[in-house]
């Protein structure tokens, strides 16, 4: 058998409210220009392991892969530090994708294999549709390990593939489209109500000793029927995070079975089931080390750390929907493949030096210590989960940026180290020398077709 044994979420920073968009109220979660789904898979990723981990696999999942051909579990994996015999892979092309992730994961797990499973989408609908107001964006990630480890164990599993054209997208295609919502519910009502109720005689358990029920779908209206046929009470069916979040895609199922092993007990038992292009389901058991194997980051800490003032025309500029006159300044050019592959450990990774014979951080590595001058006598040292601060910045008008102006300051680090780097997720009139903050994963721009990744600084969240 096999369980979670850690878990992380992330929901991003800006807030795009639902009145901007005449849709009514509430808010949808959105990331950043600087964000896609690979940084925030990273972002989640960080509280359900240790850089460095010793992990035998590793899934991603999403529908917004930044990029069509190229792996982009391998970039999660290099700002993780995995180990370089780490396999990995990625599921997409469906929103059931994050949840079939997680039972494939815990399946490796079963067979000795430790496996993160992580899962992340930025959903972009078309102006004025029900997806773009109804979407979010987000995150999560499980560590899947042996039941003995467990804070939560797999108890019962059930799935269907149904052909059925609901939601679909071509490749060249800027937005999804989505059939008529009573066809769709009329056919996949049915095959939720089967591999839910198949799931729950696997686990043994009835529906009224389930303490949470969370029920994922791109059709709403289809997992209607459910609660009424199982006889569920109210109390037990999870909030969707509807008016704080919006449906994450991928991410969505796992987002919600997050924020339920935040407020479980041990001897809980969990229902999850995500609905789309047929469905999966699972059954977890809760057990005695939930404690222990709780993120520093719940998935209510980060939906009440934001900032909600995001402008519609700002927000349809990030998502290359609204042409903009860009900055009077070059473009960014492309980043060459060779110093990109010679840096990895530095660039995604953030790994620094220490100098062993003065203890003195450097970033970049350095050979030569820059305080007591030893000459190739440092280890590597981890600075992504370090705090720093400012020592002085300064704001750029004229830099290439989705969201001027560019904060570049120089930031002193947490036990030595100094860098010159940006700043992100914050006001710039509100910057100050002296302000704490702590390193984010980031994507620096695009330039001809190559995505440019490092890590920038953000207020703590």
């Amino acid at each position: 058998m096999s369980g979670i044994t850690r878990y992380g979420s992330y929901v991003p920073y800006f807030r795009l409210s639902r009145t901007a968009l005449g849709a009514g109220r509430g808010e949808r979660a959105a990331a950043s220009y600087d964000e896609d789904s690979v940084s925030m898979a990273v972002e989640a990723s960080r509280d359900a392991i240790d850089a460095g981990s010793a992990l035998d696999a590793l899934i991603f999942a999403t529908t917004s892969p930044p990029y069509a051909e190229k792996s982009n579990a391998a970039t999660v994996h290099a700002a993780l530090s995995l180990p370089e015999a780490t396999t990995s892979l990625e599921i997409g092309a469906t929103s059931r994708a994050g949840l079939s992730a997680l039972l494939v994961g815990l399946d490796l797990a079963a067979a000795g294999r430790r496996t993160l499973v992580t899962a992340a989408d930025v959903v972009i609908g078309a102006p004025g549709g029900s997806r773009e107001s109804a979407g979010g964006d987000a995150a999560v990630s499980f560590a899947c390990g042996p039941d003995a480890e467990a804070i939560a164990i797999l108890r019962g599993r059930a799935s269907a593939t149904t052909e059925l054209l609901d939601v679909w997208r071509l490749p060249d295609d800027a937005f999804a489209s989505q059939w008529e919502e009573r066809f769709g519910a009329e056919v996949l009502a049915p095959v939720l109500q089967e591999v839910v109720i198949t799931a729950l005689k696997h686990a043994g358990v009835n529906p009224p000793e389930l303490a949470t029920v969370i029920l994922d779908a791109t059709l709403p209206r289809a997992t209607a029927g459910l609660p009424r046929a199982l006889q569920l009470k109210p109390e037990q069916l999870a909030d969707s995070l509807a008016a704080s979040v919006g449906r994450a895609g991928a991410a969505h199922a796992g987002l919600l079975l997050a924020r339920a092993l935040d407020h479980a007990n041990p001897g809980d038992r969990i229902l999850v089931a995500s609905l789309a292009d047929g469905c999966d389901a699972a059954v977890f058991e809760v057990t005695g080390r939930i404690a222990q194997g709780r993120p520093t980051h719940s998935v209510d800490s980060w939906i009440a750390s934001k900032r909600n003032d995001l402008a519609y025309n700002t927000y349809l500029k990030w998502r290359g929907i609204l042409p903009f006159e860009p900055p009077r300044r070059p473009e960014p050019v492309r980043p060459a493949a060779p110093p990109m592959h010679r840096s990895e450990h530095w660039k995604l990774g953030f790994v620094g030096s220490r100098c062993t014979a003065c203890g003195a951080g450097q970033l970049p590595p350095q050979r030569v210590c820059s305080a007591c001058g030893a000459v190739d006598q440092s280890e590597d040292a981890p600075f992504a989960n370090r705090t720093c601060r400012i020592a002085t910045y300064t704001l750029d008008h004229l830099a290439y940026s989705l969201q001027p102006p560019t904060v570049a300051a120089v930031l002193d680090f947490e036990g030595g180290g100094r860098l010159a780097g940006e700043l992100t997720d914050m006001e710039p009139d509100k910057v100050a020398i002296g302000d704490e903050f702590e390193m984010t994963f980031r994507r620096l721009y695009t330039g001809q077709g190559v995505h440019n990744y490092f890590w920038k600084a953000r207020p703590r969240r």
